[in-house]
């Protein structure tokens, strides 16, 4: 699958930033960097997702979500604010609403990387947090000691990135019924099966606070959860066991907390209870793209 080569200044970019209405001052400021960047100018939507919509500046549209849909939920709602699959768009950017593009030729980078390689589909960006740093978890591949080096990886940063609006439509969105963990890698292995591919830019950077994922309540039951929805709904039926087994001896190794261990086994275990939504296995010709990659399905 690929998209029709066109040039970069026909490229038309949209970006989707969700807020729970708790960061106006961050948000105002992610909002200003957007507009300043170079070239024709970023569409914007701004999803209050569960909270009352804050003022925004002109020229930024704004979907007011009665009830919190959770991060997936909220983009997608995003996504369609630009149409079906997003298609009054070229390219759909995910920004975190406490981020900051610190650099302004971020969108003039991204319209050229879409517009030289039709087969792009996806673009994660560098996150630094305040002092420049970049957190290993933060490089989206397992060689992840040089942040600088720009790859093609297996998955993506759901609050930093670029995805082609084309990919929804051959991929689907994201999986809402996540809320929050591992969406972006249910949505990248799917675009991947699809024919797309997905590239580490180090050098478009989005700034944000250092932060531990843990912060979210529901951090370790959701990731648990989750992890098995995904294997369940993308995996060859072979891979199911060997890539949870994996992730289950991982986790062991890391000697969480108590607490921590019990919400993530009862996140683990309901994945397997709960329904995983539909189930699109992928090739295994995708499976051995990924081993390719550097990273095979199963770790």
């Amino acid at each position: 699958m690929k998209a029709h080569r066109v040039k970069a200044d026909e490229l038309k970019l949209g970006a989707v930033v969700i807020t729970m209405g708790n960061r106006p001052v961050e948000l105002r400021a992610l909002l200003d960097s957007v507009a300043a960047q170079r070239g024709p100018a970023v569409e914007v939507v701004v999803v209050a997702n569960g909270a009352p919509l804050p003022e925004l500046p002109e020229g930024v549209r704004g979907v007011e979500v009665p009830e919190n849909l959770g991060i997936p939920g909220g983009r997608n709602v995003g996504i369609e604010a630009f149409g079906p699959d997003g298609r009054d768009v070229d390219v759909v950017l995910f920004l975190d609403d406490d981020g900051l593009l610190t650099l302004d030729d971020s969108a003039e980078k991204l319209r050229e990387a879409f517009a030289a390689d039709p087969k792009l589909g996806i673009v994660s960006f560098r996150i630094a947090d305040e002092e420049g740093l970049t957190q290993r978890r933060h490089v989206p591949r397992l060689r992840a000691s040089d942040p600088m080096r720009a790859s093609r990886v297996t998955t993506f940063l759901g609050g930093a990135s670029a995805v082609r609006s084309a990919v929804f439509a051959t991929a689907g969105q994201l999986p809402g019924e996540f809320f929050y963990g591992h969406e972006e890698t249910d949505l990248a292995w799917r675009a991947l099966d699809a024919g797309w591919e997905i590239d580490y830019r180090p050098d478009v950077v989005l700034r944000h606070p250092r932060t531990l994922p843990s912060r979210h309540a529901t951090y370790n039951h959701n990731v648990a959860r989750n992890r098995v929805w995904l294997a369940r709904r993308n995996l060859p039926a072979p891979l199911v066991p060997v890539y949870l087994g994996v992730w289950f001896l991982l986790t062991l190794a890391r000697r969480p907390s108590g607490d921590a261990l019990r919400a993530w086994l009862r996140g683990f275990a309901a994945g397997w209870r709960e329904p995983a939504g539909p189930r699109r296995p992928m090739r295994w010709s995708t499976v051995w793209r990924m081993t390719r990659l550097g990273r095979p399905p199963i770790v």
